[in-house]
């Protein structure tokens, strides 16, 4: 038998790849925002359809609150800060936040 050659047992170590928390992108209805601008941010930084912004506008006016989308925790809040700004640039309370998902 030969002492020289050591053998161990190969440990592979898989790396636990968790999945970034993903955040969603809620818009929060207010008074003053004329829909037709909430319609075009949306289209802008959310790139949806001129139907699938309406429908998201028409959901938040409804019920005070509606989730936009859901990314990964630096793009949710960017694009919510980028909306929030769109409105704040023109003069307008438009909001967004953003909140982890269940």
């Amino acid at each position: 038998m030969n002492d020289d050659v050591l053998t161990r047992p190969r440990t592979r170590t898989k790396p636990k790849t968790e999945r970034p928390k993903l955040h969603k992108v809620i818009l929060l209805n207010d008074d003053f925002t004329p829909r037709e601008f909430v319609v075009t941010v949306l289209k802008a930084e959310f790139k949806m359809s001129e139907d699938q912004a309406h429908r998201v506008m028409i959901t938040a006016h409804r019920r005070g609150v509606c989730v936009v989308a859901v990314f990964t925790r630096d793009v949710a809040e960017t694009k919510a800060q980028r909306a929030t700004e769109a409105g704040k640039a023109k003069g307008y309370p438009l909001m967004f936040t953003t909140e982890p998902e269940e």
